[in-house]
């Protein structure tokens, strides 16, 4: 139960009765509210029928949006949305807190609200810019092995380390004396239940979370997203015409194109000298091309992989 903090899903092949297919890719899903984000890949997977999928970032069951999914080897570049910045659209209700930060808790606390717009933008502030968040006990972070969720349903407190985060952006859409709809962008690691909390706290009223919708993860936002009901009722071809390529993960790095002797050694591991490579990651393509994947150069031009795609067919 963490909103608005990521972690990339492992990838699962999982042995269900539809012929499994070759996908690789990435599909800008719009998940609904009432269902995990494994459980959405699960679904997504199911009406694919894909052999091997994952998630980039987790949303709650209560919260909705930008959930994009990668299939196949896509699964392999799936980290790079970890260091993303996010956006999300959330309500705030003031006046209540919960056990878990938001409304599928138990509330604890309900006061009185008397606060005004500008009382409300004001308080705002200071939670813009870098600021420390301690991670919440609902949360997916692990103990020893287990969830901090696990714990915090047994009744034990565990002690967590505060940790800086950053809210690029923090706006104000509307408010009714009640529920405010604020627009968040920030980085990685960032949880908006806590947000929401803090806000309450310097209000002196308690808040906790209502509704959670995320907009954006890195370059990609909610247009060209579909819903799972969407895509239930889509034809297996204009589902597959949903698919981005599986380097729209690694758009914004630089591109070098190796040629067709370059690209073997590569695929076997060796170690590529390529004259316009600079110091960094890059993504690297064949003849013709073809995604071999990412590698990583150093100032003299070597380059090395670092995960490269796979060309093996599926095992059913």
């Amino acid at each position: 139960m963490s909103p608005g903090h990521e972690g990339v899903s492992r990838p699962h092949g999982g042995a269900g009765r539809k012929q499994r297919t070759r996908l690789d890719g990435v599909l800008l899903l719009d998940k609904p509210s009432g269902i995990s984000s494994q459980g959405a890949v699960s679904r997504a997977k199911g009406l694919f029928g894909a052999a091997k999928a994952g998630h980039t970032g987790t949303l709650d069951p209560m919260a909705t949006g930008l959930l994009p999914l990668a299939f196949g080897e896509a699964t392999k570049f799936a980290h790079a949305l970890l260091d993303a910045d996010k956006g999300y659209r959330a309500l705030v209700r003031l006046g209540v807190t919960t056990t878990t930060g938001d409304l599928e808790g138990e509330v604890t606390a309900v006061a009185p609200v008397d606060v005004d717009r500008k009382t409300l933008e004001d308080a705002l502030v200071p939670f813009r810019g870098e600021i420390v968040q301690t991670p919440p006990m609902y949360s997916a972070l692990k103990h020893a092995g287990k969830p901090l969720y696990e714990y915090a349903r047994a009744g034990t407190d565990i002690p967590r380390t505060p940790r800086k985060v950053t809210i690029r952006e923090l706006t104000l859409e509307t408010f009714d004396g009640t529920d405010a709809c604020i627009h968040v962008a920030c980085s990685k690691g960032t949880y908006i239940r806590v947000l929401a909390e803090d806000i309450g706290k310097a209000l002196g009223c308690g808040a906790t979370l209502a509704a959670l919708r995320r907009t954006q993860v890195g370059r990609f936002t909610l247009d060209g997203a579909v819903g799972l009901a969407a895509l239930a009722d889509m034809t297996e071809d204009e589902r597959r015409a949903r698919v981005l390529p599986a380097d729209a993960l690694l758009e914004g790095l630089p591109v070098l194109a190796l040629d067709a002797e370059q690209a073997r050694r590569m695929a076997h591991g060796q170690v590529v000298v390529h004259r316009g490579a600079a110091g960094g990651l890059v993504r690297v393509y064949g003849p013709g091309s073809a995604f071999i994947g990412l590698a990583e150069a150093s100032d003299d031009g070597a380059l090395t992989a670092r995960r490269l795609v796979s060309s093996e067919p599926v095992k059913a």
